[in-house]
C-alpha cells in the first residue's frame, strides 16, 4: 500500500509540474479507485497533498521571480473564499452523484484545453496592450513592459474566475489549476511558463483554504496516506518540471487533456454502474 501511495502521490505531482494544474483531477480517481478510500475522504486527501506538492513547487519559482504575485493573490484570495462554499454544497451530494459530477467536469475540463491548446494564444500569451488599436475590445490589457493594468474591470473578471474555481476545488477536491492556467493566460496575457508557476501559488492557498474547511466541517483525513502521497508528489513535481522546459504550451496541453479524458471515462463508467 504504501509503495502504490507513493506512486500515485508521483503521478500527481508530475501533472503539476508539467501544466501548473490537473493534480487533483488525477487524485480523486486513484484514491477512490486505486486505494478504496471513501469518495469524501478522497477529496480532502486530495486538497492535502495537492495543496503541499504546489507549495514544494512554488518555492523556487518564487525566488526565480518565476510569479506575477499582485495577480496570483487576487486570484487566491477569491478562491480562498469560495472553497468554503462548494464543501458546503457537496455534503449534500451523494457519493455516487458526486463521482458523475467529477466525471462530466474532467471531460469538460479536457475539451477546453484541448481547444485552448490549438490556438495560439495558449502558447504565445497574447493580449492586447493599451496602445493597439482597439484598447477597449479586452477587459485585461498589459502595457509595453508586460505588466498588468489592474483597472476595476479587470480585477472583478479575474476575482469571479477565481471565486468559482474556489467553489470547484472545495466541492471536487480539485487545486483548479486546469482553470486557472488558462484563465491567466486568455484573460490576463500572462505568458505561459509564468502562468505555471503563479498558477501553483493559486493552488497551494486555494488549497489551504478548502482543507481547512473540510477539516473544520468534521471530516476525516488520513495523516499516512497524505504524507505518502506528498512524498511521491515532490518526486513527480521536480520530474514534472524539468519535462515542462523541453516541451512547448500546446504539446502540454494536448497531452494533459488526453490523460484527463481517459481517466473520465474510467470514473463515469464506475460510477454508472456502481
Amino acid at each position: 500500500m504504501f509503495g502504490l501511495a507513493v506512486v500515485f502521490g508521483g503521478v500527481v505531482g508530475f501533472a503539476l509540474g508539467l501544466t501548473g494544474g490537473g493534480g487533483g483531477v488525477f487524485a480523486v480517481p486513484l484514491l477512490v479507485y486505486g486505494l478504496s478510500v471513501a469518495p469524501r475522504e478522497a477529496v480532502g486527501i486530495s486538497l492535502a497533498s495537492v495543496g503541499g506538492t504546489a507549495l514544494f513547487g512554488v518555492t523556487p519559482r518564487l525566488w526565480h521571480g518565476e510569479i506575477e504575485l499582485r495577480t496570483g493573490v487576487l486570484f487566491a484570495v477569491a478562491g480562498m473564499l469560495g472553497a468554503p462554499l462548494g464543501n458546503y454544497l457537496s455534503s449534500w451530494l451523494p457519493d455516487s452523484l458526486l463521482l458523475l459530477l467529477f466525471g462530466v467536469l474532467m471531460l469538460v475540463v479536457a475539451w477546453r484545453m484541448w481547444a485552448k491548446a490549438r490556438k495560439s494564444k495558449l502558447a504565445t500569451g497574447a493580449c492586447p496592450a493599451a496602445s493597439e488599436s482597439e484598447p477597449d475590445r479586452a477587459t485585461c490589457q498589459r502595457d509595453e513592459q508586460g505588466t498588468l493594468r489592474l483597472t476595476s474591470r479587470c480585477a472583478v473578471l479575474l476575482a469571479v474566475v477565481g471565486l468559482l474555481t474556489g467553489v470547484m476545488s472545495g466541492m471536487f477536491g480539485v487545486g483548479g489549476g486546469f482553470i486557472i492556467v488558462p484563465a491567466l493566460v486568455l484573460f490576463s496575457g500572462m505568458k505561459i511558463h509564468r502562468a505555471v508557476g503563479t498558477s501553483l501559488l493559486v493552488i497551494f492557498l486555494v488549497s489551504s483554504s478548502a482543507v481547512t474547511s473540510y477539516l473544520l466541517a468534521g471530516n476525516q483525513l488520513s495523516l499516512e496516506i497524505t504524507a505518502q502521497f506528498l512524498v511521491g508528489g515532490f518526486a513527480g513535481m521536480w520530474f514534472g518540471g524539468l519535462l515542462a522546459h523541453r516541451l512547448q504550451g500546446p504539446t502540454l496541453q494536448k497531452l494533459f487533456a488526453s490523460g484527463v479524458v481517459l481517466v473520465a471515462i474510467f470514473v463515469l463508467t464506475q460510477s454508472i454502474i456502481s
